[in-house]
């Protein structure tokens, strides 16, 4: 990883507040009685990877292609009703700030996120793949297992739902 893809800092008070109230927000549709109830998977957005292609055995190194998520198969990848309408919710607004980046370096992409409210301390594995950058936000809260994969590619940019062992 480059220099530009970690920080050391770690979050304060004020900003790990504003993280949290950040995620409330986003969430609040998922709230109410109403809400959708989504599983976790292939949101409505148009797919950008290869359809068809399984995922990645453990220790396979990353296509240069996003790969199209599956059904999840872990138990922690089940995610409960209020995280599987996060997570759309999470996809949509990373989707659309991702497109409008440019060249989307490490350093431009933490920029990108930290601008939607998502701190260092939950941004992950930041790493320049060609032209894009990949990395996995942790999402966690109240007992949940949230956590999104994305790839920064301009108008390629995906963003899918993703399992917490890709934090460890």
């Amino acid at each position: 990883m480059g220099a530009d893809s970690t920080v050391s800092a770690t979050p304060s008070a004020a900003e790990k507040t504003a993280f949290a109230a950040m995620l409330d927000e986003v969430a609040q549709p998922c709230s109410s009685p109403d809400a959708p109830v989504s599983a976790p998977g292939p949101t409505d957005k148009k797919p950008t990877g290869s359809a068809g292609k399984q995922s990645l055995a453990s220790g396979e190194p990353l296509p240069s292609e996003p790969i199209e998520p599956g059904a999840p198969t872990e138990p922690e990848a089940e995610l409960n009703d209020r995280d599987g309408c996060a997570s759309v919710q999470h996809e949509q607004r990373i989707l659309q700030a991702l497109q409008s980046v440019s060249e989307p370096t490490p350093a431009k992409v933490r920029k990108a996120l930290n601008g939607l409210g998502y701190i260092d301390e939950r941004i992950h594995g930041l790493q320049q793949d060609g032209k894009a950058t990949r990395f996995h936000l942790d999402l966690r809260e109240k007992g949940g297992r949230l956590c999104e994969a994305g790839l920064a590619a301009g108008v390629e940019s995906d963003v899918t739902v993703c399992t917490t062992s890709h934090l460890t």
